[in-house]
């Protein structure tokens, strides 16, 4: 977390501050609660009361910021993919967006997902949204959803696979030149005639 949102909360966007708070917590690997992320931000124990009103709420902030962050890794200021090899790209986006950060990705995908919270809700239709746009560009005569479906769940098999250490690699592009062949497989096998 920058220095700046650390030590004493001075006025502005308190629910961005208690996020920025919660995610650098978060990612230092440190256990945090309501009370935890009010201390460390500068502010009373009560103050996040009035944007999330329990710890639950405070997670699933975290989660959509972490979607739209997935969804800007995934866009990479780059066009829509039109072949697989691009296609395998989004896959290669998505496993080192969960190989960079391991604990945000455990709470997007760990829980169910708040479906009270629009701004989840919204975030991760985005996040669908891009992937059916994707498959689209890709297979514009298959029912992208599916196919949407079916090209998440290799990508995030093969992110959870890397995240529980039952794939291994040397180095990131080890793994993304896995991911890619495994897309790339999938797409491209034909049944035997």
């Amino acid at each position: 977390m920058p220095e700046a949102a650390r030590g004493s909360y001075h006025h502005g966007d308190l629910r961005a501050t208690l996020i920025a708070t919660a995610m650098g917590m978060l990612e230092r690997g440190e256990a945090f609660s309501i009370r935890a992320v009010a201390r460390e931000a500068g502010v009373s124990a009560t103050a996040p009361y009035r944007h999330f009103p329990d710890r639950e709420a405070l997670e699933s902030a975290l989660a959509a910021e972490g979607l739209r962050d997935l969804a800007a890794d995934l866009a990479g200021g780059r066009a829509l993919p039109r072949t697989p090899e691009e296609l395998a790209e989004f896959g290669v986006a998505y496993v080192e967006f969960a190989l960079r950060r391991p604990a945000l990705f455990r709470l997007m995908f760990g829980n169910e997902c708040n479906t009270d919270d629009e701004e989840r809700v919204q975030a991760a239709a985005a996040v669908h949204e891009l992937l059916a746009a994707a498959i689209t560009g890709v297979f514009p005569d298959s029912d992208p959803l599916d196919l949407a479906l079916g090209g998440w769940g290799v990508v995030h098999g093969l992110a959870f696979l890397y995240l529980d250490r039952k794939l291994s690699a040397a180095s990131t592009e080890e793994v993304a030149t896995q991911v890619r062949a495994s897309v790339r497989a999938v797409f491209a096998a034909r049944p035997r005639t």
